[in-house]
């Protein structure tokens, strides 16, 4: 599936013009396809590093995607950076109770052109611990421009701030 992300109302997007996001689940294997476009050379794109594990990649040009299943309030946070780092948090509930998620690092792979980029993330679920059944899923981006501005790109956002964790963002569903 195809989903549009939305700019937060509050944060001028430029220089980005849209982001999509597809969405695939095959077997165990969840591909994630995100899609920029804009004027990219306006954009602070993290340097290619070697991919390992790195906290905080939010403070930068981040890609997000939040998995919770259909009854329960916890739920996993993956985030995935242009420059291949990646991060994995559980959390009890909302905003709560985060610890590192042992998971098996993703294959990320970029590709860049004056108007677009795109990443594409291949990452196993079985690792995940998600119990069976399908699971609603939320879809964020933080973007940096190279003034230091950052926008906040989300399925849905709540009312006030930017907050990808909240239970509205989760507005999509990953069948079993």
């Amino acid at each position: 599936m195809r989903l549009a992300l939305k700019v937060h109302p509050d944060v001028p997007p430029d220089p980005v013009f849209g982001i999509e996001v597809e969405l695939e689940r095959v077997a165990d294997i969840l591909v994630l396809r995100y899609a920029v476009t804009g004027a990219i050379e306006h954009l602070a794109i993290p340097p290619s590093a070697w991919s390992a594990r790195t906290d905080e990649l939010w403070r930068h040009t981040c890609f997000e995607v939040f998995l919770r299943p259909e009854r329960g309030e916890a739920y996993v946070e993956l985030n995935f950076a242009p420059s291949t780092q990646w991060a994995a948090y559980r959390f009890t509930g909302y905003r709560e109770g985060m610890a590192p998620a042992d998971i098996a690092p993703p294959r990320i792979d970029l590709t860049t052109t004056a108007t677009s980029i795109e990443l594409t993330v291949q990452l196993e679920l079985a690792r995940l611990e998600l119990p069976p059944g399908p699971c609603r899923v939320a879809l964020s981006a933080v973007i940096e421009a190279a003034s230091g501005a950052k926008s906040y790109w989300s399925l849905a956002h709540p009312p006030g701030r930017p907050d990808f964790h909240h239970r509205s963002s989760f507005a999509c569903v990953l069948p079993a």
